[in-house]
């Protein structure tokens, strides 16, 4: 589970940053707290604070020292992380995410299989099993980190990174597993492909998730790609 810090940890990150950190391990309750103090810092702004940077574990507040000093700034946020208001931390949403598994568009699902000594097809069933939590949105632009994949997919990261995974690959790696937003190098095992778009710099937002999303994978058949590929304005 992890130990959960009350109250937050602080340490300082040069001269115009505070790391706050909620736990000591990855975990979904840990990532929750991490999770309502963005949501409560997004939706009550400091003057001074000019970024939020959640992750797993902690929350990176970039501030400008000239507007804010350290000492308000740790003091607001313990205020934060105390205060209630159910208002500022919304439900989750649940994304539905359709994948072509195997062939072309997953080209290590025959290798993920054999390293577990299962079929194809119990890999396929192990990865649509589970509702997945999204920790954290980073790597690039929309990348969901989703965890936490069933204990026998677990699988260590390829031994050589690809240099250019395709956009919407659907991938895993320990017990994690993500969707590349767009082309990139990447190091994990691919399982398939989905037409689903997670970035669009010209809209906002420009992904359809946030961190403490769920995402559900489900199979579909390649010739089914068209109708859940998104509509052209």
């Amino acid at each position: 589970m992890g130990m959960l810090f009350e109250p937050p940890v602080f340490r300082i990150m040069g001269d115009r940053a505070l790391l706050v950190e909620l736990g000591d391990r990855i975990s979904p309750s840990i990532n929750e707290k991490v999770r309502e103090l963005f949501l409560k810092l997004d939706r009550r702004p400091l003057e001074g604070v000019v970024e939020l940077v959640p992750s797993y574990r902690s929350l990176m507040v970039v501030y400008d020292p000239l507007k804010i000093n350290l000492d308000r700034l740790q003091e607001a946020i313990r205020e934060l992380h105390q205060a209630t208001d159910p208002s500022l931390v919304p439900e989750p949403k649940t994304l539905s995410v359709p994948v072509v598994y195997g062939g072309e568009q997953g080209p290590d699902l025959e290798w993920v299989a054999a390293f577990h000594k299962i079929s194809p097809e119990e890999v396929i069933r192990l990865h649509t099993g589970t509702v997945y939590r999204v920790y954290m949105i980073g790597f690039t632009p929309g990348y969901p980190y989703l965890g936490e994949l069933p204990e026998g997919l677990a699988t260590p990261r390829r031994e050589t990174p690809r240099t250019a995974v395709p956009q919407g690959s659907v991938a895993i790696a320990q017990r994690q597993t993500g969707i590349y937003p767009v082309q990139s190098p990447g190091g994990w095992h691919i399982l398939g492909w989905t037409p689903i778009k997670l970035f669009d710099a010209g809209q906002w937002p420009p992904t359809p998730l946030e961190m403490g999303d769920r995402v559900r994978f489900f199979p579909i058949q390649k010739e089914d790609i068209e109708r859940w590929k998104p509509s052209k304005a």
